[in-house]
């Protein structure tokens, strides 16, 4: 039971460091759910039936926008398709686990518990409790993004509509972006992708949210290819 704790909190120290980005965007996202007309319940559902902070800004703001519940269904399944892969690297970590063991794991996944999850089971391969790290960081990471929901849900409430936190939406997004500006073919794709956005803008049900991010990666997968020729 021991090596299981020391496990557990050894994957709460991993993801730490990795909260400090979390807490601000969690209080963000909880503002800008009110800001935008949404109920502090549905606000909250989001992130505890979603948990995933990009796709739930998109979430909110595409319906917000008068898009469809499928429009906005569909956009987060293809922003969350990334974990597809999360999950067929770490099958080799956690086969002999029961399904339902595996079902619950699953939902604590997130670009940050894999991270640190994933390096630290490639260096303890043997250890049958492995998977606690996996635990251990990502019931910090959810406790953490529930709380600071929670605590921007209250903010939201209170602060001035002239505040204007709905232009922390596309702020958020190009903070996340703002480190592949540095590469050409990333400032290609985004190029490509804006373009898409603008020409089928107004094609029915918003639906070029949906088909500009795969426009985007048809042109990355073009651009990989041609520069594997040079």
């Amino acid at each position: 039971m021991s090596s299981k704790f020391s496990i557990f909190k050894k994957g709460l120290l991993d993801i730490s460091p990795l909260l400090i980005p979390v807490i601000p965007f969690g209080i963000i996202f909880g503002a800008i759910g009110i800001e935008l007309g949404f109920s502090p319940l549905i606000t909250y559902a989001t992130s505890l039936i979603i948990f995933g902070g990009a796709s739930q800004i998109v979430f909110i703001q595409l319906l917000s926008g008068g898009a469809s519940s499928l429009v906005a269904i569909t956009s987060v399944g293809v922003i969350n398709s990334r974990h597809f892969l999360y999950g067929a690297v770490l099958t080799e970590y956690l086969e002999k686990l029961s399904l339902i063991k595996k079902l619950l794991i699953s939902y604590l996944i997130t670009d940050q518990t894999f991270a640190v999850s994933n390096k630290y089971f490639k260096n303890h391969k043997i250890n049958n409790h492995s998977h606690y790290h996996l635990i251990g960081a990502g019931v910090i990471l959810w406790t953490t993004w529930q709380v600071t929901t929670i605590i921007g849900i209250f903010l939201g409430s209170i602060v001035p509509e002239e505040w204007g936190l709905k232009f922390a939406i596309p702020l958020t997004f190009l903070a996340i972006i703002v480190n592949d500006f540095r590469k050409l073919d990333h400032v290609l794709v985004m190029i490509i992708s804006g373009i898409s956005s603008l020409i089928f803008f107004d094609i029915p049900f918003k639906a070029y949210i949906i088909l500009t991010p795969l426009i985007g990666l048809l042109s990355a997968l073009i651009i990989i290819k041609f520069k594997k020729k040079i």
